[in-house]
């Protein structure tokens, strides 16, 4: 098998510019009237859409590569870091730490050259205690001799199929050189799609030894921040291709075996990246439904507890809200947690779900 990066003319890729001239005039368009929209709501509506955002953004991306973030702890952190007050903010573990930076590095310092220290920092805040799972790794450097064929496979032991076989680490210094040069160079080409064939470039280096999808993403998420000239995100790539990584993972494979003519590559991302703006308009309507909410609720006699737990529920509570969870959540007594939902319940904001007894839960009434 020859993969694309040990073709002779490697890394000059070529794409059917009539092909792509289309569907990239029009995802330029969605971008521009889904920012004009965003600009439009105010400031406050604007910050709850970029935290809601960027909350999926990270969540999503981690998930793609089987690691699942506790949704609030990283709320949490992205709100802390961007100095917004959300009210009573959940602990974080330090990996979840390590993913916001590096995430919000790569979009609210767009402008900042990616360099290979960049690179480093971003790796080594991803695996912050050396390891990945039970293996130690090659942390803030380009993976070594020492691992191995850098692989990406499937399938039980003994059983697997190689779908990639990256470079050897001989050539990754060179390799990420030529990388990089390119992504800070006067290219000529338009940013979007530079975000396209910025991430099949780096994941097909494979630099590290873990980690390579998640910062392929940051990267795009990056060029896509520089094409915007913000960084203020209001849809999520990798929200979208989460939904879509059966096919993200066939177009790669695809196109990493293919020659050097990426057009379904880019064809693909554009494609995604449209339906990832789509995306954003359930965050718009969710961050609309929330204002409206509180307006409602202006007067009513609130604790920061009843707060926190209400805008879990309006910002979609995984599974069902018991009195122990509540409980737990915002570390009261359970009578205390009782006390705050049938208060709730007196008010008509939260209703009794049908299934009762020790299986009793609540949800917000409808409004």
């Amino acid at each position: 098998m020859v993969y694309i990066h040990e073709l002779e003319d490697w890394p000059r890729f070529r794409w059917a510019e009539a092909v792509i001239s289309g569907p990239l005039a029009a995802v330029r368009h969605r971008q521009g009237r889904l920012i004009g929209r965003m600009e439009a709501l105010g400031f406050d509506l604007r910050t709850e859409a970029v935290l809601a955002t960027l909350t999926e953004d990270v969540v999503k991306s981690s998930e793609i590569e089987g690691e699942k973030l506790d949704k609030e702890q990283v709320r949490s952190s992205i709100a802390q870091r961007l100095g917004l007050d959300i009210g009573a903010l959940t602990p974080v573990d330090r990996n979840v730490e390590g993913v916001v930076e590096m995430m919000l590095d790569a979009t609210q310092n767009y402008a900042r050259a990616l360099t290979e220290m960049r690179l480093f920092d971003w790796h080594a805040s991803l695996f912050p205690t050396g390891r990945s799972g039970m293996t130690r790794i090659a942390v803030g450097a380009w993976r070594d001799e020492s691992s191995g064929p850098m692989q990406v496979v499937s399938g039980p032991y003994g059983r697997e199929r190689v779908h990639f076989e990256a470079p050897n680490a001989g050539r990754l210094s060179h390799e990420m050189t030529a990388f990089l040069v390119w992504f800070e160079g006067e290219t000529g080409i338009d940013p979007v799609l530079k975000s396209a064939v910025a991430h099949l470039w780096f994941v097909t280096i494979h630099p590290f030894e873990d980690g390579n999808g998640r910062i392929a993403r940051a990267i795009a998420d990056m060029a896509l921040a520089r094409s915007e000239g913000s960084p203020q995100r209001f849809y999520s790539l990798s929200a979208e291709i989460q939904l879509e990584r059966k096919g993200y993972y066939a177009v790669l494979e695809r196109t990493q075996k293919g020659d050097l003519d990426i057009t379904e590559w880019i064809t693909w991302f554009l494609a995604c990246l449209d339906r990832a703006i789509d995306g954003a308009e359930a965050v718009l309507g969710n961050v609309l439904r929330k204002a409206r909410f509180w307006r409602q609720m202006e007067g009513q006699p609130l604790n920061d507890r009843q707060r926190a737990m209400i805008n879990r529920l309006l910002d979609g509570f995984e599974g069902k809200l018991t009195s122990s969870k509540w409980a737990k959540l915002t570390k009261v007594s359970p009578d205390t947690a009782l006390r705050d939902i049938n208060d709730l319940i007196g008010r008509e904001i939260l209703i009794r779900d049908e299934a009762g007894g020790r299986s009793t839960s609540y949800s917000l009434a409808p409004s």
